[in-house]
């Protein structure tokens, strides 16, 4: 009897950053405990994925030869077209058996990111949330970056959900000086998201905000609008106000969180962020996008993957967490995919 899969399978992951996938090379990576190769065609750069393993003695195709728009294994030199079809047999007389096919995967490339379908039911473009404002405005004003981290994907989403851990976790940078954990997020709890709003006042701003802002040493507004989407996608704004400002008039910045699961235990973590000030500055972008990732990786990244081995393989709610005020939007995150996954998994015993 087939395993059931522990993740949401028919919805949208990032497979890769729109730059990661390359006009030529033949991009591969291990995605829902699958290994799969993504190339570009050569006539328009749309990019195809596929399983990258060879049927006939599972070599790993991305380690084979590109030949216009198939690609021949690295073994025994079968070749598969872009539909996973094998179009080359150079041994014997050349019979392709009818088994020498390739599973393929659907893709979307929107929002700077390559985006896979691996559910067997048709892949639905309404299941891919509107991030479109990541494609608005100067393009020195939206930076990228990715992640590779050694614990299960859900950790991450809970870190993003619950984001009281700055006061005690980040340094000067994004500090919140100690405002934000008194504050009880209001969470909303709508269809197939989860929305959380923090709103709280600091003095001074948080520092990627307070030279932006009329008096950079005074006191400040600020919020987090914080949004999960299934199956792991997180839209988190964040902004600051002076004065007689309104939120609508805020220096402030969107960002998207997407976590992809390689195993069980291990994740692709997937960031982006669009700034609405200084925005034709290059210079400035390079250092946001750095200091940002470095913020996760050396002060988030830790912790988590402390907890992750702690935790082991244990289910989070088998090992009885305390949970606080600070858990409710995170804690429905889990209970809504958990609640999709079975749906999902009885759609198919019932096919």
């Amino acid at each position: 009897m087939k395993t059931q899969s522990p993740y949401l399978m028919n919805a949208w992951y990032v497979a890769a950053l729109s730059t990661e996938v390359g006009p030529e090379e033949l991009f591969h990576r291990k995605i829902l405990d699958v290994s799969v190769m993504i190339y570009r065609k050569q006539d328009d750069g749309t990019p195809v994925a596929m399983h990258d393993r060879c049927p006939h003695r599972f070599a790993p195709l991305h380690l084979g030869k590109r030949h216009g728009d198939e690609v021949s294994c690295p073994y025994h030199a079968l070749r598969f077209d872009c539909l996973g079809t094998c179009t080359h047999n150079p041994h014997g007389t050349g019979h392709i058996p009818k088994a020498a096919s390739v599973k393929t995967f659907p893709l979307a490339e929107k929002y700077g990111f390559v985006w896979i379908w691996m559910g067997d039911e048709a892949p639905d473009l309404k299941l891919l949330p509107d991030y479109s404002e990541l494609d608005i405005g100067h393009a020195n004003a939206v930076g990228y970056t990715y992640m590779h981290m050694p614990v299960n994907y859900e950790l991450i989403i809970d870190n993003v959900m619950d984001l009281s851990h700055i006061d005690h976790v980040h340094g000067e940078i994004i500090t919140t000086r100690g405002k934000l954990s008194p504050v009880i997020p209001k969470v909303a709890d709508v269809q197939r998201t989860v929305n959380a709003r923090w709103e709280w006042t600091q003095s001074p701003a948080m520092m990627i905000f307070a030279n932006f802002l009329p008096q950079p040493e005074e006191e400040a507004r600020h919020y987090f609008d914080i949004t999960w989407a299934p199956p792991a996608n997180i839209q988190l704004s964040v902004g600051a106000v002076q004065g007689e400002m309104s939120f609508d008039d805020y220096i402030g910045q969107y960002d998207l969180h997407t976590t992809t699961p390689e195993t069980q235990g291990s994740t692709h973590y997937f960031f982006a962020t669009r700034r609405n000030h200084i925005v034709e500055d290059g210079d400035y972008n390079k250092m946001k996008i750095q200091a940002m990732h470095g913020a996760f990786e050396n002060e988030d990244g830790p912790i988590i993957s402390a907890v992750q081995r702690e935790m082991g393989d244990a289910n989070f709610f088998d090992l009885n967490p305390v949970l606080m005020s600070n858990d409710v939007a995170a804690v429905k995150v889990r209970r809504k995919l958990e609640m999709l996954i079975s749906a999902e998994r009885q759609r198919k015993l019932e096919e």
